[in-house]
C-alpha cells in the first residue's frame, strides 16, 4: 500500500511528511539518507488529512504555541526500537536525556549504542523528539537533520519554556 506525502518548508528546512491511511509515518529531512527510513511508494497527496493536521501542529511548533503534538503514529520499526521510540515521547518539552538513561529506561543499561541507532532511525523526527537524546557528557550527537538542525529545536523549545516560567 502506497504512503502520501506532503512537502512543506520549515525552519529547519524543507519537511516531507508522509502519513498512511491510520496515521503519520514519517518526517523525512531535506538531505535525509534514503535508506534510514523505508517506506515503499509515496504518492503526492497534500489535502490527505492527517498530513494537513500535521503541518498544522508543526506550524504551531515552531511558531511557539505547541508544546505537545496529538498526531496519530504509524511507526513501522523493530520491538526494540519502538520501544526506544515510546521513551523518547516521554522526554519533557524542553529538556534531554542521553542515550544511556533512555537504555536504562527500556531496561537494558548497556545498550546505550542500540538506542543511539534505534534513535536513528526515528521516522518521525520532531513529533517523537529524537533531537531531545544527547551524549552523555551532554553534547550534541548524531540527528538525521543536521546537528544545526537539532541545536535549533532545542533552543527553540528552551526559550519557550523560559517565557512561560
Amino acid at each position: 500500500m502506497a504512503h502520501s506525502y506532503k512537502t512543506i518548508a520549515s525552519p529547519v528546512g524543507k519537511l516531507k511528511l508522509v502519513a498512511s491511511g491510520t496515521g503519520l509515518a514519517a518526517i523525512l529531512w531535506q538531505h535525509d539518507d534514503p535508506k534510514r527510513v523505508r517506506l515503499g511508494e509515496l504518492v503526492e497527496d497534500p489535502q490527505h488529512p492527517i498530513l494537513l493536521e500535521t503541518e498544522r501542529q508543526l506550524g504551531e511548533y515552531f511558531a511557539g504555541t505547541r508544546a505537545a503534538f496529538t498526531i496519530a503514529l504509524d511507526m513501522a520499526g523493530t520491538v526494540f526500537q519502538k520501544r526506544v521510540w515510546e521513551a523518547l515521547l516521554t522526554i519533557p518539552f524542553g529538556e534531554t536525556r542521553s542515550y544511556a538513561e533512555i537504555a536504562r529506561q527500556v531496561g537494558n543499561p548497556q545498550a546505550s549504542r542500540a538506542v543511539g541507532t534505534a534513535n536513528g532511525r526515528n521516522p518521525v523526527s520532531i513529533i517523537t523528539p529524537c533531537h531531545r537524546a544527547i551524549g552523555s557528557d551532554g553534547s550534541l550527537t548524531g540527528f538525521a537533520g543536521g546537528l544545526d538542525a537539532k541545536e535549533y529545536l532545542l533552543t527553540l523549545e528552551r526559550r519557550r519554556e523560559q517565557a512561560a516560567a
